[in-house]
């Protein structure tokens, strides 16, 4: 059902980011097969796992119900718990430190090793919850009213440390995965007109169905094309020849066999426009502008490997190569060439295609005639978009906003984002749920003591806000930690993309996880307060 429900989104809200609406849910009978066994094999171990610590019960432990087991209980034994807990989180905090000192002298990748370093600190933060919920240092609890009930339900987590360590991981890891997701959202809002940004500072991308041959920025190729209008004196268009293939962005579904081609002009190359995800350059010029690597010409007899740059997300999800490696295409004439990527581009309007020089693109491709690909710049974005449509609308000139072009590759993007993080909010729901089932089970196993409380002139609400506050503790204890985990986690990508963060969705989908705790928490409740008391009290 959940399966089903992703794809009707995919073909409803989502459609924008796939482009299509005949996906439909696939269920094979060999999937469920493994989906069943998978789930057995899983149970038979946690009942193999649960059996085989209840060797060390006592007898006498396992037919009151408590099956608390002796070893357990010996003070000796818990200080040698407590050491290894404490030592094992030092432990991970220098791990911790040393990730995170690598990723911030840049020696593995940031957000690798950010994400590295959060797990981390994420796994020490279950480590320090199992000290403090642990250890032994527990003050009498005086007083009336409120507040004394919240501390008793507070300190009920202790009794079973181990599944409230669980309850607390469960929620956590859920929480740390959704705010980690969310930081890699893109935010559309104002596209930068940086000249090392997405755009390359550019406001317009056009592209023509007939070649160009003239220079529209000539006086000559002005006159020619119709372009002397005052709304066009300050107008500049970069020049890029095509040729025409597949498409190689995410907007396309399928592997694009056969990648269109961009020819970029010297003056391109050499204005150093957009920033580099890598790239193989060597020399300092080279570092500085790594369209440079672009230059060398091929040879006559046999071309060496053409020197090509590509976007690191096309390359990445779409093409599955990276930088260094090569592939091949066949040129006009038939020849098979091989072609290197020597750059990735950041997350550019450019992606979808392959640049390579126009030095080497006319040697390979040289029917291909004039120029097909424009990147615009000055004067009134609207305005111009409309002048050029107008005047060139014999080559069948189409140009659109820069801002719109990236909009429509992150939408792919941000809606897969969307469905990672609708599941991380499912196994956090689930999560939720779980936690209630274990609250009950802790009211289940302690209805001799709730129905003594009661017994001894403890009231009804009081045991259902000392049940509330355990739960709430454990839930609090794990978002608080995964929030706070994932902050270190997302740290490069939030300062790189500008520090934006969903909050308001952010902070809905917590608030819902803390309300079906919260109504979770309502079946331990109504457990303990329907508890015959007399049954229970004749056992105590």
């Amino acid at each position: 059902a959940y399966g089903w429900l992703m794809m009707f989104g995919l073909r409803t809200w989502w459609v924008g980011a796939v482009g299509t609406t005949q996906l439909r849910l696939h269920v094979s009978p060999q999937s469920l097969l493994i989906g069943l066994i998978a789930g057995v094999l899983t149970a038979l171990l946690c009942i193999w796992l649960t059996l085989r610590s209840l060797r060390k019960a006592s007898p006498r432990s396992l037919l009151t119900g408590s099956a608390i087991s002796e070893l357990s209980a010996s003070g000796k034994q818990s200080s040698r718990r407590l050491v290894s807990v404490s030592s094992r989180l030092l432990a991970i905090i220098f791990a911790l430190l040393g990730v995170a000192m690598l990723a911030s002298s840049k020696f593995i990748g940031q957000v690798g090793g950010f994400f590295g370093a959060g797990t981390l600190l994420l796994v020490a933060v279950l480590f320090f919850w199992s000290w403090w919920l642990k250890s032994d240092k527990r003050a009498t609890i005086h007083g009336q009213g409120i507040l004394p009930m919240l501390r008793m339900g507070f300190r009920n987590a202790a009794i079973r440390p181990s599944r409230s360590v669980l309850c607390i991981a469960l929620i956590a890891s859920a929480a740390f995965i959704i705010v980690s997701v969310d930081a890699f959202r893109r935010n559309d809002k104002a596209a930068s007109l940086d000249k090392k940004s997405g755009t390359g500072g550019y406001p317009l991308i056009a592209e023509s169905l007939l070649p160009i041959v003239h220079d529209p920025n000539g006086q000559q190729g002005r006159e020619e094309l119709g372009l002397t209008d005052d709304n066009l004196k300050e107008v500049k268009l970069t020049r890029f020849r095509l040729r025409p293939g597949d498409d190689a962005s995410c907007l396309n579904l399928y592997a694009p066999r056969n990648p269109r081609i961009l020819g970029a002009t010297g003056a391109f190359i050499k204005a150093g426009r957009f920033s580099f995800a890598g790239s193989l350059a060597q020399t300092d010029e080279e570092k500085a502008n790594p369209w440079l690597l672009l230059i060398p010409a091929i040879a006559a007899d046999l071309p060496p490997p053409i020197p090509v740059i590509a976007d690191a997300n096309s390359l990445t999800y779409v093409l599955h190569l990276k930088v260094g490696d090569e592939t091949a295409l066949n040129a006009s004439d038939g020849r098979p060439v091989r072609l290197k990527i020597v750059g990735a581009l950041a997350d550019s309007i450019l992606q979808g295609e392959l640049l390579m020089s126009e030095q080497n693109f006319v040697k390979l491709f040289p029917d291909q005639q004039g120029y097909r690909v424009f990147l615009v710049e000055g004067g009134d974005p609207i305005k111009t978009a409309t002048a050029l449509e107008d005047k060139l609308s014999d080559y069948g000139f189409d140009a659109i906003s820069t801002e719109e072009k990236l909009a429509s590759f992150h939408q792919v993007e941000n809606t897969y984002l969307s469905t990672f993080q609708t599941l991380g909010g499912l196994g956090l729901l689930l999560g939720t749920l779980g936690l209630g089932t274990v609250l009950l089970r802790n009211v289940l196993e302690r209805r001799k003591e709730l129905a003594l409380m009661r017994a001894i002139g403890f009231q009804s609400s009081h045991l259902s806000l000392m049940v509330i506050a355990e739960n709430v503790l454990l839930l609090g204890c794990g978002l608080l930690s995964g929030v706070l985990c994932a902050a270190v986690a997302i740290a490069p990508a939030f300062i790189a993309r500008g520090g934006n963060l969903s909050i308001v969705s952010l902070s809905l989908l917590l608030l819902a996880v803390l309300l079906t705790g919260l109504a979770a928490s309502l079946l331990a409740v109504l457990a303990a307060v329907r508890s015959p008391l007399l049954a229970a009290l004749r056992t105590e």
